[in-house]
């Protein structure tokens, strides 16, 4: 992949829509003819996967970097982290509803690799907490994993939630708890007290 490339178009995408966008934009933009931007990809479907995968690699690279960063399982699972709060919040972007209308099958795609990649995350987590004995042992970590991705993934989507009533980061925040106190060990939900009355301050 090139990397100065596909920021910039990324950025394009994001302030013009997946469908508004057109190879010709994008070939004007960095002065190359058509010819050669469909030498490098056969149709904007292949250009708008490319972009995806990029952009996700970006999120769990920063994701991954946290986890080294912080060796706490629960203190990491409430950690404010920038990439994933603005992947939540693209959801409602002119480029996610264009993609949603005009690429459905690129969206559901991407949205499933985003799903797996961010369940890997979350798995890791769980399994530290377990090893720190924060965690409980008796659930499927995958399928929890998989959960925690859905719940925090729909607060845009979903019809029974009011979003002009329901502030995104309170949102957020009950979901964590909700999560967290159900995989928590006692010894974890004595730890998760603190960590909580921390987040609910910041």
């Amino acid at each position: 992949m090139d990397v100065k490339f596909l920021e910039k178009v990324a950025d394009l995408f994001v302030e013009n829509g997946a469908k508004t966008l057109t190879m010709d934009d994008i070939a004007k933009e960095f002065g190359m003819s058509k010819k050669t931007l469909y030498q490098k990809y056969t149709n904007k479907e292949a250009l708008l996967s490319d972009v995806l995968q990029f952009k996700l690699k970006e999120v769990i690279e920063k994701l991954n970097e946290l986890d080294i960063k912080i060796e706490n399982a629960i203190e990491r699972m409430f950690c404010r982290d920038e990439q994933i709060e603005k992947a939540v919040q693209t959801n409602k972007s002119l480029f996610i509803r264009q993609l949603i209308k005009y690429y459905p099958t690129i969206f559901n795609q991407h949205m499933m690799h985003f799903s797996e990649r961010f369940t890997e995350v979350i798995i890791h987590n769980i399994k530290r907490g377990r090893e720190q004995g924060y965690y409980r042992d008796d659930f499927d970590e995958k399928l929890y994993g998989k959960m925690f991705f859905q719940l925090i993934m729909s607060y845009d989507s979903s019809p029974f939630f009011n979003t002009e009533e329901i502030d995104r980061t309170h949102f957020n925040n009950e979901a964590m708890k909700f999560f967290m106190y159900a995989i928590t060990t006692e010894k974890g939900k004595n730890y998760l007290k603190n960590v909580v009355c921390k987040s609910e301050t910041i």
